[in-house]
């Protein structure tokens, strides 16, 4: 688990270092190959595979494969051959579910109608449909499209679901900036809005998105949106980063804000003018902010959810 830490301070300084000067290429077919022996095992430690994912990143021609590995759709501890078998088997349990899905699907639509009416589980949301074709780009068949999308949320813990990840994020950001920045809090304070009403209230609609899309739209290409993603697999440097990358964006705007003494909706016209973002910087960005919080004597809660 990781503590509150110099160490950690400066391993977060160093990887934000180290993304922005590309100190190596992203990792290639041949270097990942090398990460395994003459049967499929791991021959390289998990953590020192995600490091490199979150300073380098991966090549296009490698990712469908790491992302497997880091969805858990294959376990690091397998072999070649177990990830054949798992592979199969993946396929036929997704064959199954469509075959089911066709013998009710009358019934589901129904079912789906009051789903949406009641609210009272997880509903389909707008932004999961351009979600999945972006794993669709990424790999050929349906059933890996299917399970690394299943498998991505939970390993984001469901981050992007309105119901359970979205909220929180927001609770947590708003608790974020109280900790690390009060001038822009109270300036929300001061501009006729609480702080929590700026983030949860009236700024919802446009800060809603960011999580609710993984910050899809934030983004100049469908690599960049691929580049935070698989950071936000690797847990490094720490759980729930989209969190301070939401953060990091706010404080692209923080001295037009405070400058021009902005009103809550003239924050958000601005928060909705992020776009053709580049992850990289983006990621370097809010590793700077992990290294400041953890020098910190950091409440409770932002421990709980960040470590």
């Amino acid at each position: 688990m990781t503590t509150l830490s110099p160490e950690n301070s400066l391993s977060a300084r160093q990887s934000a270092s180290f993304i922005l000067v590309k100190r190596k290429p992203p990792i290639d077919k041949t270097e990942w190959d090398s990460f395994f022996d003459e049967n499929g095992h791991l021959a390289k430690s998990r953590d020192f595979i995600c490091v490199n994912i979150l300073e380098r990143g991966l090549h296009p021609f490698v990712r469908t494969e790491a992302w497997k590995f880091l969805t858990g759709y294959f376990s690091w501890q397998s072999s070649q051959d177990e990830r054949l078998t798992v592979d199969s088997m993946r396929r036929k349990n997704y064959k199954a579910l469509c075959q089911m899905y066709e013998k009710i699907q009358p019934l589901l639509e129904n079912l789906h109608r009051n789903f949406i009416e009641t609210r009272n589980n997880i509903e389909y949301q707008q932004g999961f449909h351009e979600m999945v074709m972006l794993f669709q780009l990424m790999v050929e068949h349906d059933h890996e499209t299917f399970w690394l999308f299943q498998f991505f949320l939970q390993k984001t813990e469901h981050s992007c679901v309105i119901n359970i990840g979205v909220s929180k994020n927001l609770d947590m950001l708003s608790t974020l900036i109280t900790f690390l920045d009060p001038m822009f809090g109270t300036h929300g304070r001061g501009a006729g809005t609480q702080l929590s009403s700026l983030i949860m209230g009236g700024a919802v609609q446009s800060l809603f998105p960011w999580f609710c899309f993984c910050f899809q739209r934030a983004f100049k290409s469908f690599d960049d949106v691929w580049r935070l993603w698989e950071v936000l697999l690797t847990g490094k440097p720490c759980r729930n980063f989209q969190v301070l990358v939401a953060y990091s964006m706010l404080q692209m705007v923080r001295e037009q804000v405070l400058q021009e003494s902005m009103g809550g909706d003239d924050i958000l016209l601005a928060c909705n003018k992020l776009i053709d973002l580049d992850a990289d910087e983006l990621i370097s960005a809010a590793c700077v902010v992990y290294a400041e919080l953890i020098q910190k004597d950091v409440p409770q809660t932002l421990k709980d959810f960040f470590l």
